[in-house]
């Protein structure tokens, strides 16, 4: 599988301070507010795939081979999949929020990957092996894969970093059967924060994979 690095694109600043407390529905815990988390992650993608992933050529192509959902059932194929998807992964950490038709999924690092290192972790197994299940359940859609690092550190390690994270998370589905044309990896370094890097709580929040679901579209004719 090829990796394909893509330039970063800028930085979507959002506050988390007047979001308050509440309970995490996939840890159980009290912490700041999802919803605004979520929005941030979900302006990221969706500036991601405005800048390339979501290009007319790879849905075509993508369409061509695989097959594509009719244009009036995209909504329902990805509410389906949303659902199976929040289902499958409660309580273990990652968590499901929707950007127009795109279903992004947030790693967090620190459960995913022992620090400065690019091997899942063992015990991340069986949370990827749920993400498996339904992304084989739905084929239709295309599977964008982006590693994400804090600001320590340098630059180029940093996205070094974020690459090779980005990449085990690709092979890894892939080698439990996902179609390896349906997937695209590519890692931003420290670029895209979704909080604050001067506090240790921001940082870790930083520190991510997030795997989006574009779904795979009827190309327009003519």
């Amino acid at each position: 599988m090829t990796l394909r690095r893509l330039v970063p694109v800028t930085a979507v600043m959002f506050t988390l301070g007047l979001a308050g407390c509440t309970t995490n529905p996939y840890t159980g815990q009290q912490e700041a507010s999802r919803t605004a988390i979520g929005a941030g992650i979900g302006a990221v993608a969706g500036a991601i795939l405005g800048n390339n992933l979501g290009k007319p050529g790879r849905n075509t192509a993508l369409a061509a081979t695989l097959g594509a959902i009719a244009g009036g059932s995209v909504g329902y194929y990805m509410d389906r999949q949303q659902a199976e998807l929040r289902q499958q992964l409660q309580g273990t950490g990652v968590s499901v929020t929707r950007s127009g038709n795109n279903i992004i999924l947030n790693m967090p690092g620190d459960i995913t990957f022992a620090t400065n290192q690019y091997q899942i972790a063992s015990h991340f197994y069986p949370v990827l092996n749920s993400v498996v299940k339904v992304l084989l359940h739905y084929p239709k859609t295309a599977v964008d894969v982006a590693g994400y690092t804090d600001s320590t550190g340098t630059a180029a390690y940093n996205q070094q970093l974020s690459v090779k994270r980005a990449q085990s998370v690709a092979d890894y589905l892939v080698a439990q059967g996902v179609q390896a044309q349906r997937l695209q990896a590519v890692g931003y370094g420290e670029a895209n924060p979704i909080a604050s890097n001067a506090t240790a709580q921001g940082r870790a929040m930083n520190r991510r994979v997030t795997i989006t679901l574009v779904p795979i579209t009827q190309p327009p004719q003519g």
